[in-house]
């Protein structure tokens, strides 16, 4: 008799410890592989070691130089922070360089070919850095950067200025003179049209301020604010924020419409600085927010301008591209 009054109790107490053993495993599960999911993401995009050793390699060789370069790879007072990264061969970290906040980019894979989804910077290099070469002279030099320009920009009458301006950004060490490292970092960043835009547009209140170089990795001006509207979270908060709530966080911490009028504004005189610079016209051909963001008098800051690109130059790029047929939907019925 005793042993059929406990039975029942025993039989609940039995259900209730396999329903709590099979949520617990099933959350170690979810868990387990969400966390590999992400950590499987993190170390695919986010390759600033990689990056790192590569640059520091052609540095410590005499292969190239810059301003950076010693902070970089010999005092090690230029730091990576958080990844920014969105693509594996455009690496991006928030970083420190002598305590001032930077952004740090670095170019790890060549782009064979043209992809608008993708990439709008094809890299032309098998062999990087590997112009000038040894024997090069200054003069030389510029007439590869004028011819550069001019396959970009279009024949505009003032490119030698540009060319000088150049020279003069690619003299690192402010010793009056341009070596043959400080040329190949110049050449291989002179590929990115966000480097370029940089140059061409350093007195510009909307454009980051290019703060060194090494090779063809460079750090620039850091953005307070890098999104538009509402906060950002860590990833792992954000999934178990419901949508509706992140919606009424965002509405919180989004600026007042006077402060949206103002980085509006903002955004269309930066577009009159690309549209109309002194050095021919640029695209923006993505225009979505991620790219944009804020000082703490919300002045816009371009965040992201790789894919800027010279109006002339795109030209050329898609002139020869045909035309692909879109598919035709099937006709509703009536």
């Amino acid at each position: 008799v005793g042993v059929s009054l406990c039975w029942p109790g025993w039989a609940r107490f039995s259900y209730v410890r396999m329903k709590y053993l099979f949520f617990s495993w099933l959350a170690v599960f979810v868990g387990s592989w969400i966390i590999y999911v992400q950590y499987s993401t993190y170390t695919e995009l986010c390759r600033g070691k990689d990056c790192k050793k590569i640059i520091c390699d052609k540095y410590k060789t005499g292969v190239i130089d810059g301003p950076a370069c010693n902070s970089l790879c010999v005092t090690e007072t230029l730091y990576f922070g958080k990844c920014l990264s969105t693509k594996p061969n455009n690496q991006m970290y928030l970083g420190i360089w002598d305590n001032l906040p930077g952004v740090v980019k670095c170019q790890m894979e060549q782009a064979l070919h043209l992809d608008f989804g993708t990439e709008l910077e094809p890299r032309k290099e098998i062999v990087l850095f590997d112009k000038p070469t040894r024997g090069t002279t200054v003069q030389k030099f510029k007439e590869m950067v004028y011819s550069l320009f001019k396959a970009k920009l279009g024949d505009q009458g003032n490119l030698s200025e540009l060319v000088n301006l150049i020279l003069t950004v690619a003299d690192g060490d402010k010793d009056g003179q341009v070596s043959l490292g400080e040329a190949k970092s110049a050449w291989a960043l002179l590929q990115l049209n966000e480097f370029l835009l940089m140059v061409i547009l350093q007195d510009k209140e909307h454009t980051p301020k290019l703060m060194g170089f090494c090779g063809d990795l460079y750090v620039m001006e850091s953005v307070e604010y890098t999104s538009l509207y509402g906060i950002s979270l860590p990833w792992v908060i954000e999934l178990f924020i419901p949508s509706g709530f992140r919606r009424s966080m965002d509405q919180l911490f989004t600026p007042s419409w006077p402060r949206k009028a103002k980085i509006a504004i903002g955004l269309l005189e930066f577009v009159e600085d690309v549209f109309h610079g002194p050095y021919g016209n640029f695209l923006m051909c993505d225009t979505s927010a991620k790219n944009l963001g804020y000082n703490d008098k919300y002045d816009l800051k371009m965040v992201d301008m790789r894919k800027i690109v010279p109006e002339t130059n795109l030209k050329e790029l898609i002139k020869d591209r045909s035309l692909e047929p879109r598919s035709l939907r099937p006709a509703k019925a009536t």
